[in-house]
């Protein structure tokens, strides 16, 4: 094995020393087939030495099309081992969209796994994407003419596994991935080798990883919380062990069939499971780590996963893409994190080690102890900027100078924060959550935590509805679902907690909220889904 140059490690350098010393070790449990670390290193370098030698020259980025298959988990590995950083693209979403970010991204080549395969030859019309194409499951190659040349089973197979690595540094980007922007256009974040490996290190020390920790891989490959899902474990000679979408529905059972000791997923997982009946106390006594991140985490589901997993230790993390997969946590403590819970939602806890926080008011400056403001983040896990796009890094990642710290490069998270004296930041919401309703001032996140303070009601989310040009709302609309919810009933119970001016206009209860593709709540789903008769309608009459 070819070493990284300056200080020998990058994203693949540990994977790859797992595989040369415990070849037979399992890397990835998928789908009822187990596969070495010997053997996704072996058909991780094969394909990165044949895309190499078609290209020339390193590749430079390498998109993976795929869904939670073997080809999609062993194209990342062959993008990094070709010194390319790895573009995650999932065919679930709209053709469209998977051009646009194919396109803004500038690869080099695509890797395609074969249920993506048939979206081949509309994504690449009339020569657009990469000239190259690999098809690393069959050899019945589409044809998709002169512009592009495409690689089947075979041809990957029989290139060499033992070629040089193509050298990278730690300011090389690992990975692109594309966020939703406000405006509905992919916004493209890449993290470098150095940022993603200061959160690994970090996290490995905290978890106390090894090779007998088994893992759970929740997410898509397009959301990064999927890296701490695949990377943690196998730059230590743990397991993966992914999980099909009907496994999520009752995860559980696969948890206590492979014997799992750290789960990670985002809270919309246990909130389901609680609506079926399905997290009960006890059930996945392996557990030795309980981790929650990417939207917030109620109260009750903490509280209630913790009694499913008595063994685990539950953390709360949180940490938008820009700051390299998670930045901030709280341990959940049974007897003291109650009484730190606001909203009902647990505390988004203190900094990693190494990373700066700061709460920021309007002005730029910091608020005054105990204040409300925006979260500002500094340190290693800060990403270079967003990919191509000069003026939204230059309004995003700012200077620390009216903080007193002009040395620190900051990153505005857009998030509402509170610090509270324990040290422990809680979360408020969106800075841009915060909505004006006839005139006032209204904190969607106090409004959500009065449904869900309801009983019966799992998951909430209110909407502003309907929306003046001016931006603001004549009104909101509260969207329910939970156990033997009526309407009438929720809005009776959230008209006592909360002014008139706060109350929803109309609840809607619906069976289950809408997820995006990353299994978080859907808010935008629901603002369309206003346009359309949904669940039961009872209006306040205002």
């Amino acid at each position: 094995m070819t070493l990284d140059r300056q200080d020998g490690r990058s994203l693949r350098s540990a994977f790859l020393g797992v595989a040369a010393a415990q070849p037979a070790a399992l890397a990835l449990a998928l789908a009822g087939r187990e596969i070495t670390y010997g053997e996704l290193a072996a058909r991780a370098r094969a394909w990165a030495g044949h895309l190499v030698e078609q290209l020339g020259r390193p590749a430079a980025r390498i998109g993976v099309l795929g869904h939670r298959s073997e080809v999609a988990y062993t194209g990342v590995l062959a993008a990094l081992c070709a010194g390319a950083a790895f573009v995650p693209l999932n065919p679930t979403f709209p053709i469209e969209r998977t051009r646009a970010m194919l396109e803004a991204a500038e690869v080099d080549a695509l890797i395609v796994d074969a249920g993506a395969a048939s979206q081949l030859g509309e994504i690449l019309a009339g020569g657009r994407g990469p000239r190259i194409v690999a098809l690393p499951a069959s050899d019945d190659v589409p044809a998709l003419g002169d512009d592009h040349v495409v690689l089947g089973t075979r041809a990957l197979e029989a290139a060499s596994r033992t070629a040089p690595l193509p050298p990278v540094t730690p300011d090389d980007v690992a990975y692109l991935l594309f966020t939703s922007g406000s405006t509905g256009r992919p916004k493209g974040v890449p993290v470098t080798h150095g940022n993603v490996l200061a959160f690994l290190d970090y996290v490995a020390e905290r978890y106390e990883i090894d090779a007998r920790d088994r893992f759970s891989q929740t997410f898509d490959q397009t959301f990064d919380l999927s890296v701490f899902d695949l990377f943690l474990p196998w730059s230590h000679g743990a397991s993966v062990h992914a999980f099909r979408p009907i496994d999520l529905l009752a995860p559980a059972r696969v948890v206590a069939r492979q014997e799992l000791t750290v789960w990670f997923s985002v809270p919309s997982i246990p909130a389901l499971m609680t609506k079926k009946g399905f997290l009960r106390p006890g059930i996945m006594p392996t557990l030795r780590w309980s981790l929650f991140c990417g939207e917030p985490l109620p109260q009750p589901i903490a509280e209630a996963w913790q009694a499913a997993a008595p063994s685990s230790i539950v953390e709360n993390l949180y940490g938008p893409t820009e700051l390299t997969i998670a930045c901030l946590q709280h341990r959940w403590s049974p007897e003291t994190s109650p009484a730190l819970c606001h909203n009902g939602l647990v505390p988004i806890g203190r900094p990693y080690a190494g990373l700066t926080a700061a709460v920021v008011g309007e002005d730029g400056r910091a608020v005054a102890a105990g204040g409300a403001g925006e979260l500002w983040v500094s340190g290693p896990q800060t990403v270079p900027g967003y990919w191509r796009d000069p003026d939204t890094t230059a309004a995003r990642f700012v200077s620390g100078e009216s903080l007193g710290a002009p040395e620190r490069r900051f990153y505005r998270t857009g998030d509402r924060v509170q610090r509270q004296a324990s040290g422990d930041y809680v979360y408020l919401g969106r800075v841009d959550n915060q909505v004006k309703v006839l005139g006032y001032r209204v904190e969607l996140g106090d409004v959500e935590a009065a449904l869900r303070a309801c009983r019966g009601v799992v998951d909430a989310i209110a909407v502003p509805w309907p929306v003046e040009p001016s931006g603001a709302a004549q009104g909101l609309v509260g969207f329910v679902a939970g156990h033997g919810l009526e309407a009438a009933e929720v809005l009776a119970s959230v008209r006592a907690a909360l002014p008139d001016y706060m109350v929803p206009r109309e609840i809607r209860v619906l069976p289950e909220l809408p997820l995006n593709a990353n299994g978080k709540l859907d808010r935008r789903a629901l603002a369309e889904r206003l346009a359309t008769p949904a669940g039961s309608v009872v209006s306040t009459g205002s």
